[in-house]
């Protein structure tokens, strides 16, 4: 097979599973123009067309989904081969792992040293953000989720529980007043939370359950910035006790009052067992073991 072959079933895999051309060319490194010239080529070769357009973007015909299945495993093989070639010293090449931005922020990103120094031929992506790229969709190596997939290619376990309350800084309160009960914080204080309609994940729904019909007026789809509007006094919002518990100027609020949540790990299940996926697993999973009672303090 001609190299330029191979560029082209990337290409065709790379808008597979990201459904849009400028996404699978980001992907890529590369513009949406070559994306779009080698599928066109892909297809004069094979005689078939591989993808409709859409208003959303570039969708799969019967013809593209039976050469998906293909290509996976022709990607799965080649995966293989190149780690192979590379173990010798030692784990190697790139994995990409997606978390959250809490968890990546405040527990993994200050870690990770550890990891890349006993892993020193292995490239890291570490996509902390408001969102998750998708393990079964190939976008990341390895993700940690606040849910468990229903479905898909992936295996999943549970990675741990962890605890959010509120918090507030103590100029915010000898000014607002410290709250004795749920019901009060409606009653003439500012509330730090996410935008509704920007949710991620429904997960991240948490006044609600501290108390019913409760409104954020200050709101970011960033957890960072709702910390830092929270930390600069500019109210009382929820935050998962590794983070509300490291910053020194924020005491909590109604610390009765607590939310549960979990995080998952999700891997594909063709390519969880490569080695760099192996490796960057159980660090993972010690480092949370480690950290547990960040995680769940008493």
């Amino acid at each position: 097979m001609q190299s330029s072959d191979w560029n082209d079933f990337q290409a065709f895999l790379a808008v597979a599973r990201a459904g849009q051309l400028a996404r699978a060319a980001a992907s890529m490194g590369v513009d949406a123009t070559t994306i779009g010239r080698r599928l066109r080529r892909l297809e004069t070769r094979i005689g078939a067309t591989l993808f409709e357009q859409t208003r959303e973007g570039q969708v799969l015909t019967e013809a593209g989904e039976a050469m998906l299945a293909e290509v996976e495993a022709m990607d799965q093989a080649a995966s293989r081969i190149a780690e192979n070639a590379l173990s010798v010293g030692g784990v190697a090449g790139n994995l990409r792992v997606s978390l959250s931005e809490g968890l990546g922020s405040w527990i993994v990103a200050p870690a990770l040293r550890s990891f890349v120094e006993a892993n020193p031929r292995l490239m890291v992506d570490l996509v902390a953000s408001s969102g998750f790229l998708s393990p079964s969709k190939r976008e990341a190596d390895l993700a940690v989720t606040l849910s468990r997939p229903r479905a898909g290619p992936v295996i999943a376990g549970k990675l741990s529980d962890y605890t959010l309350r509120l918090y507030a800084t103590r100029g915010y309160l000898s000014q607002k007043g410290l709250p004795e009960k749920p019901s009060e914080l409606a009653q003439g204080h500012r509330l730090v939370g996410y935008i509704p309609d920007l949710l991620y994940a429904p997960e991240l729904r948490y006044l609600a359950e501290i108390e019913p019909d409760l409104t954020a007026n200050l709101r970011s789809s960033s957890i960072i910035a709702q910390h830092r509007m929270i930390a600069a006094g500019a109210g009382i919002g929820v935050l998962p006790c590794f983070i509300g518990d490291s910053d020194k100027w924020l005491v909590p609020v109604l610390p009765e009052r607590r939310v549960t949540r979990s995080f998952w790990l999700v891997t594909h299940k063709d390519t969880h067992n490569l080695a760099r996926v192996r490796a960057f697993k159980d660090w993972l999973i010690a480092l949370v073991a480690r950290d547990r009672g960040r995680l769940l303090p008493r």
